[in-house]
């Protein structure tokens, strides 16, 4: 397919503002996919700080970035991505090139435990306010389940609410696909 996905364009969205010796956010770890792709991006002189409530998904991200060789460029915190802006060092406030978020539940965990548009909505306000100018947070969005669609609405609302003039917000994803797929909003400090 000649049209990247939803993960995909994320991911191409990084690689245009996360650079060798910067720094990047993961504010759902999960599994450590996208922990360990923004490691790569910032290389070894650079950091990624990592969130994630759930001590399944520190230990899952742990052992993927031992296994690459990357432990040493991630902070991770088993906290709430709402509590960003007290959790990273005050020097990278203003310095967070990018940042990435699949919201729902840990693939493979308990899906009882999911993000909640409260937590969420607090964590894009501070990584709006720590983000350096032209970042951008790249947040998909998974509404296949009644509490994904509930995230989804308060979001979206959220979102387009927001000042043109102080950040751009895109939405993408497709339109024909049964089951309601995930899709991507992506907002870009100006």
């Amino acid at each position: 397919m000649n049209i990247e996905g939803v993960l995909s364009h994320a991911r191409s969205l990084m690689q245009r503002v996360v650079r060798p010796g910067g720094n990047a956010i993961d504010g759902t770890v999960g599994n450590g996919n996208d922990t360990l792709f923004l490691a790569k991006l910032v290389g070894k002189n650079g950091r990624v700080f990592g969130f994630d409530i759930q001590q399944q998904a520190i230990q899952n991200t742990t052992s993927l970035l031992e296994e690459n060789g990357v432990a040493d460029r991630v902070t991770l915190f088993q906290r709430g991505h709402e509590t960003l802006t007290e959790s990273l060092p005050q020097e990278t406030h203003g310095k967070i090139s990018g940042a990435m978020f699949n919201l729902g539940y840990l693939p493979g965990g308990d899906k009882t435990v999911v993000t909640q548009p409260e937590t969420t909505i607090a964590a894009i306000t501070q990584l709006l306010s720590v983000l350096e100018k032209g970042g951008v947070l790249c947040l998909v969005i998974y509404p296949g389940h009644e509490e994904g669609a509930l995230e989804r609405d308060h979001v979206l609302a959220f979102a387009k609410d927001l000042d043109q003039s102080k950040v751009h917000v895109l939405q993408y994803g497709f339109i024909n696909q049964k089951n309601n797929p995930p899709f991507l909003l992506a907002f870009e400090k100006k």
